[in-house]
Order: C-alpha cells, then structure tokens, then sequence
C-alpha cells in the first residue's frame, strides 16, 4: 500500500462519518415508509418525501463520501490532507445539519430550513477546502484529481441553488422553482456525487480486485466529456429543459460509456478472479446508472412529469447512487478496520472474519427489491407497493445497521485477545 498505514488518520475520524451514514441510512428509509402513499406521483415540494430523500443523499452519500475522501484520499495520492480536528469540526457540523434540514423539509419550518442549511453548507465547506487542499498539492493522478476538481465545482454550484431554493420559501423570488430544482438534482447527482463515483472508482475498484489503475488518457477523457455533459444539461435544465437538457443527457451516456469500457477494463486486468459479494450492488449501480440517464433523457424531450420525474430520482439515488456508497462502504470498513487492527504491532484481523456477510446478503436482496416495488409502484400509481417497497428498503438498512454492530464487536473482540 505504498505507506498507506503512515497516512491513517485515528479511525474515529472516517468511522464516525460511516456511523452517522448507516444511522442516517434507517432514518431515511423510515420516512420514507412514513410518506410511503406520497412517492407514486411525487414532483416535488416540502413535505416528507424530500425530508426522506435528503436523509439519504446528504445523510448516506455524502456522509459516506466525506468519510471516505478524508481517509481514501491521502492513501491515494500519497499527500497529506490535513488536520484531523478540521475534518472532526465538518462532522460536527454536517450531521446536526443534515437533521435539522430534513426536519425544515418535512415541515416547512423556515428556522430548521435555514438553520439546518447553513449548518450542512458549512460542513461541506470545510470538506470542499481540505479536499481542494490536497489536490492542489497532486500533479499526477488525472483519473482522479480531474474529477475531484470537477465534483467541488459541482458541489459550490449545488449549494448556491440549495441556499436559493432554501430563502424562496419565504421570499418566494424564484420565477421558475421546478427549473432551479432539476438543475440542483443533476448538478447533485451527477455532478458533485457521480464524479466522486467516478474519480475514486479509478483507484478503490482496481486497488479492491488488484489491477492497474485506469489510464491517465482515459481518466482525462473521461472528466472532460462528463464536464461538458455537465454544463450544458444543467445550462438547459435551468432554461425548462427540451433539446439542450437532452444534449446534455445525450453527452452524459457518452461519459457513462466511456467510464463503464474503463471499468471492463480494470476488471478484465484483474489478479483476484473472484469478485467479493460487494460487487453485485457495484454491478447493480452501473446498470441503474445509464437507466437514470434514459429516464433524465425522456423527460427532457417532453416525455410525462409523471412518472417520469419520480421514476428518475429512484434510479439515480436508489438505484445507482445508494447501491454503489453500501457496495463500497460494506468494503472500505472492514478493510481500515484490518489495517487499524495491527496499528499497535498485533497481528491484523482478517476481513472475511470482520464482515457478516449473511446479513449484508439480506441487506442486497432488500435493496434490490425496495428499488424494483418503488419503480413498479411509480409507474403505476400504487401507493401500497410504494409502502412495501420502502418497509424493504428498511429491512436492508436494518440489516446494513447489524453487519456495522457485528463488524464492531469482532473488531474489539481481537483486540482485546491480541
């Protein structure tokens, strides 16, 4: 690993970003049982169903990303990130943030909403800044810091509609809301989260199965098509969509193709033949991304706001985004967790020994299966599908919560023997 163990920061850092993802990972899927009824027809609005999705997009992905980033990142490109008490003071930001937010969603609060996005902003700030850091600091790595680059950039564009979105409710100076929203859902997803996806699979995948890294040529190819395909279907999302949001899409299927060949690749390279359970949610979520795609590609051409709107967020949080972060959260704790365990001159714990893998097998099929019920649910209108549906989406956290409990207590368990 290169001296990877030199550049561990204490595991209380990155875990207590996981911790707070798994939790926030049941207390999504909650709501969302909650609001089940609403989620078939739903074109946004305050109301439960966007508390739900923000706990799960905020409260898992970037929570999952943050922590990731903070520890993944310094391994990767071999430079410090810096100081652990600014990556402790995020955290303690972020997640009273992402709570206090999600109430104002649900209810319309206007001090939770406010309060509560001044808060997340602040912690993603923070994160923005030492990520920004480090990559100033990287001349090398295109596959990566090329995406890095592009998903802060992203991220200061999502947070600038947020805080828009955020003062409309009582300002009420937006003339086109449901324009302002698409384009902070693209810029969301596949900007800020989807070249996080991208940059890190150029290193973790290869690192996971032992291959080589993606090449610089195709990691450079590939930042620069999705820019584009970045630009101009935000630049069209905020104009009402039609033909420059198709462009924009059309281009994103390109940039998904040419990371989808890279990731062949990496996988066709591969020494380790067998491919750990985690890949079928890794697997899952590279279906469900191009699908998000053709889903964002009809809307844009005139195609029905419902279902179409609705069935677009599932596949592109639930389906791609959520099944990749647990694939790859499922993976990275137990494996800092194995180099933390021989920090002390002890023998390190295994991972096969660390990792439940039946409960995490309850947790896919559940996944799974909470993604296919809500996308029946939506396309036609079954409000009780959609509860069924999302009392399966939270079995599977439930079961994520229990392989995190049992990952703990084997952890400490050999430690206390060694």
């Amino acid at each position: 690993m290169m001296g990877a163990k030199d550049r561990l920061l204490p595991p209380s850092v990155p875990f207590r970003f996981f911790a707070a993802a798994i939790l926030y990972h049941v207390a999504g899927w909650a709501v969302l049982l909650w609001a089940a009824a609403d989620i078939p027809g739903h074109q946004g609005g305050l109301g439960p169903v966007v508390a739900g999705l923000h706990l799960i997009t905020l409260g898992v992905l970037a929570m999952t990303a943050m922590g990731a980033a903070y520890q993944m990142l310094p391994v990767a490109t071999r430079r410090q990130l810096g100081p652990a008490w600014a990556c402790v003071l995020s955290w303690w930001l972020f997640v009273p943030g992402v709570a206090v937010l999600s109430l104002g969603l649900a209810g319309g609060q206007e001090w939770a909403l406010q309060g509560g996005a001044a808060l997340t902003m602040a912690g993603l700030l923070i994160f923005a800044i030492l990520v920004g850091r480090n990559l100033l600091q990287v001349s090398d790595l295109p596959a990566v810091s090329w995406a890095l680059w592009i998903a802060l950039a992203a991220l200061l564009g999502l947070m600038a509609l947020a805080l828009a979105l955020v003062l409309d409710v009582s300002l009420g100076f937006l003339s086109d809301r449901p324009a302002v929203i698409a384009t902070h859902a693209v810029i969301a997803g596949y900007g800020f989260m989807g070249m996080l996806v991208f940059g890190f699979s150029s290193v973790l995948v290869p690192m996971f199965v032992l291959s080589k890294a993606v090449p610089d040529a195709e990691g450079k190819r590939l930042a620069a098509v999705s820019s584009a395909a970045l630009l101009i279907a935000g630049l069209g999302c905020w104009n009402g969509g039609g033909w420059g949001a198709a462009a924009g899409v059309v281009l994103g299927l390109a940039a998904v193709a040419l990371y989808g060949l890279a990731q062949r690749r990496v996988l066709a390279g591969r020494m380790r033949k067998r491919l750990e359970p985690f890949f079928r949610l890794l697997k899952a979520g590279w279906v469900m991304l191009p699908l998000s795609l053709l889903a964002a590609l009809a809307l844009a051409l005139g195609g029905p706001i419902d279902p179409l709107a609705p069935l677009w967020g599932l596949l592109m949080v639930f389906g791609w985004l959520l099944s990749f972060a647990t694939g790859i959260l499922q993976r990275i704790m137990p494996f800092l967790a194995s180099m933390h365990s021989g920090a002390n001159g002890g023998k390190p714990v295994l991972l096969s020994r660390l990792t439940a893998q039946p409960v995490l097998t309850v947790h896919a099929v559940a996944h799974g299966a909470a993604v296919l019920l809500l996308a029946v649910a939506i396309v036609f209108d079954l409000p009780l599908l959609a509860r069924l549906g999302a009392l399966s989406g939270l079995l599977g956290a439930l079961s994520f919560l229990a392989f995190a409990i049992l990952m703990v207590g084997r952890y400490r368990a050999h430690d206390r023997s060694s």
